[in-house]
């Protein structure tokens, strides 16, 4: 330090010490560009068939600021889905004859227009939205960055998508257990066959001749991780190979499937893993490889991203883990199949496999792998036709069969949401109508059905009928009638094969009122003063108990009696019953086979 201070100088600030952010609008200048989402990779956005080129241009500029950091587009498949849906605004703004250049010229009329072209060309009510849902997502992005050029009226319609009253559209149907068995074990057996082709590894002894040409081509996979054609190694193989007459359409596939999983691998594990699991389709496609967690007593947390879910994308559940016949395991056994395509491939997904030309990571299967692995497991839908498989079925059908385990307990069913959520979408769908419809027919049955009762004109008939060894088919035995078969309230037809008893054989297990909700009870005029005298049991036990309680014990009891029962018998019968009890009490019966 020197004794003379320095001299110092004026203290200046900058005005301004960062750039600015970009304009998201300035970075689209042409109808050709990428976007890259947080999910699913970049796409490639190609407006330059799109006239006016104003309007397109702002539509460009719209879409993307809806991917822009933060933005309510984040997955690779919508925007794609905005690519396919957009131009269709653009070919009916083409069919009106308005002049049209760029949105300021855009009226509320078009947005109500372009709906009914919609329907007019087929669109159904519920399809249709979806399109101008598309168109109104984009206008509001530009109303919101540029209000000066949206006209005030549009500006009001872009407060709502639809001017139609809303159509619910119809739910997707999950495929019957019969489909769900095929598909299940289709993929099973591919499992069985993807783990024995990997484990066996390269074959090298077909042909001698070829040996040392096919350890070299598989050497170089295990090296650089893919042999493409125009490599050395690859080419002398496949000269050699045709040499011999040995050409193979799709060799390449041929030679990476002994080290890598394969893209027509993918298919059975994807259905398999979402048979098992029962997660949305898009939440498989995007599982990474430090997916499962806190693994305890035989169950695993299985973390999963659900994009839709905004506000609470990163969601778990528990499910099995043991073999790969569970959740757990299945998932533990992809990410060994794709261990070693994972060295040339270092990304976190848990799909990494082999196609053509390069190792990819993802899932962007064709129409036709899926299709291709439907025809060559001869899977059939419940009409014998060949099974024309949609993905996005296999929740559905997960959460069917897990409807019928549970034999629509709702409480146990459902998981992952309310039960008013799990109610609504997955336990109303076409495939349970049935069992639905069967149980109300079957609850209706067991309410109105009940003991058979025989009036005594009826008797009398049936004793003639007897006598004349022309016995009715399911008229009761004439032991029934003359009251050899009796217990208290009525004569029974099976005592040891009651309808609620666990097994056949077993005695009846229900209370002496049961036989009043039996099938195997015959009530003839015989019975009356007895059921007269219970009817008068219970309603002396309304004093005595709690009204819930009494209606919960003997309420339906005497519900059967005074509306069906004694109505059949008529006034008279009964009113002999009636005399008939305060002569002589009934006595208590016992079944026939306790009598011995």
């Amino acid at each position: 330090m020197t004794a003379a201070p320095r001299k110092g100088r004026k203290v200046g600030f900058e005005g301004q010490t960062t750039e600015p952010e970009a304009d998201p609008w300035l970075q689209i200048s042409t109808l050709r560009f990428t976007i890259a989402p947080p999910y699913g990779g970049e796409v490639l956005v190609d407006f330059t068939r799109l006239h006016p080129r104003g309007l397109a241009l702002a539509f460009a500029r719209g879409l993307f600021m809806l991917v822009a950091p933060r933005g309510p587009v984040a997955v690779r498949s919508s925007i794609k889905t905005y690519m396919t849906q957009l131009p269709s605004f653009f070919a009916y703004l083409a069919g009106t004859g308005d002049r049209i250049s760029g949105p300021a010229d855009l009226r509320a009329s078009h947005i109500d227009g372009y709906e009914a072209w919609l329907e007019a060309q087929g669109r159904s009510r519920g399809h249709a939205p979806t399109f101008v849902a598309k168109v109104v997502s984009v206008l509001r992005r530009i109303a919101s960055d540029q209000p000066d050029v949206i006209e005030a009226g549009l500006r009001e319609r872009l407060r709502y998508v639809s001017s139609q009253p809303y159509a619910p559209p119809r739910p997707r149907d999950a495929y019957s257990p019969f489909v769900a068995r095929q598909l299940r074990d289709a993929a099973r057996i591919d499992l069985v066959a993807i783990q024995a082709r990997l484990r066996a590894g390269p074959c090298f002894g077909e042909i001698r001749e070829i040996e040392a040409t096919a350890r070299k081509a598989h050497a170089a996979i295990e090296a650089r991780g893919v042999l493409r054609h125009r490599d050395p190694e690859w080419m002398a193989l496949y000269a050699r190979r045709w040499k011999r007459g040995l050409w193979n359409a799709d060799f390449s596939m041929t030679l990476h499937s002994a080290h890598y999983l394969t893209s027509v691998d993918i298919v059975p594990l994807l259905v398999l893993l979402s048979l098992e699991t029962g997660l949305e389709l898009e939440c498989c496609k995007t599982l990474t490889v430090d997916c499962l967690r806190n693994a305890s007593g035989g169950t695993v947390e299985l973390a999963y991203t659900k994009l839709r879910a905004h506000g609470a994308e990163h969601k778990t559940i528990r499910v099995r883990d043991g073999a790969s016949s569970t959740p757990g395991g299945l998932i533990r056994r992809i990410i060994a199949l794709s261990a070693s395509a994972r060295a040339h491939n270092s990304s976190d997904c848990l799909w990494v496999y082999y196609q053509t030309g390069e190792i990819v990571h993802g899932i962007r299967h064709p129409r036709s792998t899926i299709d291709a692995w439907t025809i060559r497991h001869a899977i059939a839908d419940d009409a014998g036709r060949p099974l024309y498989l949609r993905l996005s079925r296999l929740r559905k059908t997960h959460k069917a069969l897990w409807y019928l385990k549970t034999e629509g307990h709702m409480a146990r069913f459902a998981v992952g949401h309310t039960i008013e959520i799990a109610a609504r979408h997955y336990a109303d769908v076409p495939s349970l109508r049935p069992l639905h419809e069967q149980t109300v027919a079957d609850a209706l049955e067991e309410a109105v059905a009940g003991p058979r009762v025989i009036p005594p004109s009826e008797e009398d008939h049936l004793r003639s009928r007897a006598a004349g060894a022309d016995q009715i088919a399911d008229a009761p035995s004439v032991a029934v009638l003359d009251g050899e078969q009796d217990v208290w309230l009525a004569s029974c037809g099976g005592f040891y094969a009651s309808p609620f008893a666990a097994a056949v054989g077993s005695p009846c297990p229900t209370p002496f009122w049961g036989c009043l909700d039996c099938k195997n009870a015959v009530i003839t005029a015989r019975k009356l003063p007895a059921i007269l005298a219970f009817l008068t049991f219970i309603d002396e036990q309304r004093a005595g108990m709690n009204t819930n309680e009494w209606a919960a014990k003997f309420g339906h009891a005497r519900e059967r009696i005074v509306g069906q029962i004694l109505p059949a018998f008529g006034d008279d019968a009964v009113a002999q019953a009636h005399a008939r009890l305060a002569a002589q009490h009934p006595i208590v019966y016992l079944p026939p086979e306790a009598r011995a």
